[in-house]
């Protein structure tokens, strides 16, 4: 009987262990939807053709605006604000009245120095007299030879002092001027620093407006130095065009030159820094705004190029995969890519019209078959 139980319970314990392992092989049979394709209908894949065109090569940054000059206007002379001849905001051009200092003490100034120069004229003549009438005597005896040169010395001291008083009135009109501060350059006045009704020194460290030109301004960018050979090779001939937009890539961009490139590279990004002018008769470049610039650098003729996503990575360098007549996949190293962005540009490896994989790649291995579908063709971008 003993023997019996145990039998019984070796076969219970066998059923189970049976029936656990039905259902652990059924939990994970591969669905209907996840079984490999058979080897006649290949595996999908999206494909595209290789083909020439002519495409630029551009360089793309992000700039800043900057004034093409920036003049912080200060007084010139200590006095006491009078009036603020512009609005803040205003544009002013070259000449134009920004503030008066109170011009009483520099008129009183002038005429102070007015005054000394016609006394020292009348003593000027008198001397002159006085010269004249003691080289008579001296010369006839009647007089010291020391009288004469007295008199003489007497002319030349007040010859002096009326040219020192000449320089002086000149001294208190400018002062005079500089009562009237005016605009040195054409461009756009900040806000009022130093409101009217307040003191001033001269060149003091406060400004009372800042003026910035903007028609020209400069956009400010940096670029890889691997660029820089070729945009001094570029610019040799004439300047390269500049285009600059503010944000939405769908607006009309704005064209500049390129004028200044910096004598030094920035060893910490290894980049160099750019200035494009613009004329910005509009003034919708405003500085300290961030712009999205484009530099072109050349135009490819009759490049063959390939959507983006056809590049593959591998351990031996950059390969596609090339559908033949027979609809199977083969490997293709390629070399020489230059990046369009959407598009990349392939100066070897591949043929004008191959069928190339673009989307589909992991589950594909030299030589199987695949079911191709024709990609839809992609918008062409600049390189970055």
């Amino acid at each position: 009987m003993a023997f019996f139980r145990k039998l019984l319970a070796v076969l219970v314990v066998a059923a189970i262990g049976a029936a656990g392992y039905l259902y652990f092989r059924a939990d994970r049979a591969p669905a209907p939807d996840q079984t490999e394709p058979s080897a006649s209908e290949g595996v999908p894949v999206t494909i595209a053709k290789a083909q020439r065109k002519t495409v630029p090569i551009v360089l793309r940054a992000i700039g800043n605006v900057q004034a093409y000059s920036t003049v912080a206007v200060k007084s010139r002379v200590d006095g006491q604000i009078f009036d603020a001849g512009f609005k803040e905001g205003q544009m002013v051009h070259k000449g134009d009245l920004l503030f008066t200092i109170d011009p009483r003490p520099f008129d009183a100034a002038v005429r102070q120095a007015e005054a000394a120069l016609a006394r020292d004229k009348a003593q000027l003549e008198g001397a002159q007299l006085d010269l004249t009438r003691y080289s008579q005597l001296a010369k006839s005896g009647f007089a010291a030879q020391q009288k004469y040169e007295e008199s003489k010395t007497a002319v030349e001291s007040l010859d002096a002092t009326v040219k020192a008083d000449q320089a002086a009135i000149e001294t208190a009109k400018l002062n005079q001027s500089y009562a009237s501060i005016r605009s040195p350059i054409d461009g756009r006045t900040g806000s009022v620093l130093i409101h009217p009704g307040n003191l001033v020194k001269a060149n003091d460290t406060n400004a009372l407006v800042v003026i910035n030109q903007v028609k020209p301004i400069y956009v400010s960018f940096s670029i890889p130095e691997q660029y820089l050979t070729e945009i001094s090779q570029r610019t040799a001939p004439s300047p390269l065009e500049v285009e600059a937009r503010l944000g939405d890539e769908g607006e009309q961009p704005m064209i500049g030159q390129l004028t200044f490139v910096n004598n030094a590279v920035d060893t910490t990004t290894g980049t160099i820094m750019l200035k494009a002018t613009f004329a910005n008769d509009d003034e919708r470049l405003v500085p300290g705004a961030f712009v999205h610039v484009t530099v072109i650098l050349k135009t490819l003729e009759n490049a063959l190029v390939v959507p983006t996503p056809a590049i593959q990575v591998g351990q031996s360098g950059n390969y596609v995969y090339v559908v033949g007549s027979d609809d199977t996949a083969q490997q293709h190293p390629v070399g020489g890519l230059i990046d369009l962005g959407n598009e990349t540009v392939v100066t070897s490896g591949l043929n004008d019209g191959d069928r190339i994989v673009t989307d589909g790649q992991l589950r594909l291995r030299p030589g199987i078959r695949v079911a191709p579908k024709q990609a839809a063709a992609p918008a062409a971008e600049p390189a970055s």
